[in-house]
């Protein structure tokens, strides 16, 4: 590792509380795409219109976060992130507020595709994680933020939920404001100041991100696994909520709701996971998730009559998948630790993609071919990610997953050959 890289480590090194408090910024800003799912009926209903115009308009937060991934994530190689981070939760809290005054179904769709966009704070910070933590601490400092993402996800339902039952879904976005406006302002105070070492400019960057996948093999398959195993985690959530709301279990919405629980073991699977990459290497992390998952989805095409089994399989579906995720993008943010937010960005776009097109086609197999064909469809999809993680050391990945993490050498000579 270079003395320039050194000393940007030493000089910005993230203290265990700031990067606590990242993960807590990164659950604030993925809570907020989620916060108005629940109460889909609420807001038909308070603008006279139907659930299917609002569902339509809620879409506009999955586009928003895409455009987030593409046009937001790589400002942190090139700006320091206390000014993007501060700047974006900003924004989050306008947002919010233009949200609660919203009086039409257009209106609210491009409020919440802003509120998409501001949510990829979670991938910003992830992109900090690689490029500010030291390097054998750079996944486990990458499972808390994306701990942090995790519980997001979980908390946007749930509060969402319950303050639009208890004061309204106006009101709850209104609440929303000072939590984004106390976290932005410490965000400006105690992450990194120190501006980005980008070599390329901000468009040159995002026009180059589909050429980063033909010149790097470790971002092409690491793309081609989360895209895959993403694409599993999706379509069995959502196909989940439809056969459950299907005879013979006619279950209520809450009911169902409460099966979400099950992913807090992904919570604190991240966690471990990031520990653990570090010290044996992403490629292994990988391989275990991935066995763990698959050998959960395959029991769910015999569980779902037992609620019990069901949740624990559920956990440990998600455990295995948040804890491939993690290695694998550790690996990602290895690749150039000193800008790997444009990296980052181009992974977790095909991620991205790949667990939206895993959504469509959950809720619609239920209807097409069933829950025990939908299991097979994902079974396969985990077992290729699988396949694909196995064959890393054929291609050159020394049983990393194409890259050590940590190993700032072998990274910048890849680069290198890149350019």
């Amino acid at each position: 590792m270079d003395t320039e890289r050194i000393t940007e480590i030493s000089a910005t090194a993230l203290r265990v509380s700031v990067v606590w408090f990242m993960a807590l910024a990164a659950a604030l800003a993925t809570a907020s795409v989620y916060l108005l799912q629940p109460a889909v009926a609420e807001v038909a209903g308070s603008l006279e219109t139907s659930a299917a115009v609002i569902g339509t308009a809620l879409a506009g937060g999955p586009i928003g976060y895409l455009a987030g991934l593409v046009l937001l994530v790589p400002l942190v190689d090139r700006f320091s992130p206390r000014t993007v981070v501060a700047a974006q939760f900003a924004a989050l809290a306008l947002a919010s507020i233009a949200g609660a005054v919203a009086h039409s179904p257009m209106v609210l769709g491009l409020v919440i595709g802003v509120v998409g966009a501001g949510s990829a704070v979670g991938a910003q910070l992830s992109s900090v994680a690689g490029r500010f933590a030291a390097p054998r601490r750079r996944a486990t400092v990458l499972g808390i933020v994306t701990a942090g993402i995790s519980s997001g996800i979980l908390a946007g339902r749930i509060v969402g939920g319950w303050l639009t039952e208890v004061i309204g879904w106006r009101a709850m976005l209104l609440v929303f404001v000072v939590p984004c406006v106390v976290v932005g302002a410490v965000s400006y105070f105690v992450l990194p100041a120190a501006r980005g070492r980008a070599a390329s400019g901000y468009l040159d960057t995002v026009r180059g991100m589909p050429g980063l996948f033909a010149r790097f093999a470790a971002l092409r398959w690491a793309a081609v696994r989360g895209a895959l195993w993403f694409f599993a985690f999706c379509a069995v959530w959502a196909g989940l909520a439809v056969v459950l709301s299907q005879p013979p279990y006619s279950f209520s919405p809450e009911r169902i709701g409460l099966y979400g629980c099950a992913g807090l073991a992904g919570v604190l699977a991240t966690r471990i996971a990031g520990s653990w990459t570090d010290r044996v290497g992403p490629r292994t992390v990988i391989l275990v998730g991935l066995a763990l998952a698959l050998g959960s989805v395959v029991a769910l095409s015999v569980a779902l009559s037992n609620t019990a089994a069901t949740l624990v399989c559920l956990g440990l579906f998600d455990a295995g998948l948040f804890a491939a995720q993690v290695a694998n993008q550790s690996a990602v943010l290895a690749i150039d630790s000193h800008a790997p937010a444009r990296f980052n960005s181009a992974y977790m776009s095909v991620y991205f993609v790949g667990g939206s097109l895993g959504t469509a086609f959950g809720a619609a197999a239920i209807g097409w071919v069933g829950w025990p064909w939908l299991i097979v469809a994902a079974a396969t999809a985990t077992a290729a990610a699988g396949l694909i993680a196995l064959a890393d050391r054929a291609r050159g990945g020394a049983g990393s997953c194409g890259i050590e993490v940590g190993d700032d050498d072998r990274a910048r000579a890849e680069i290198s050959r890149g350019r």
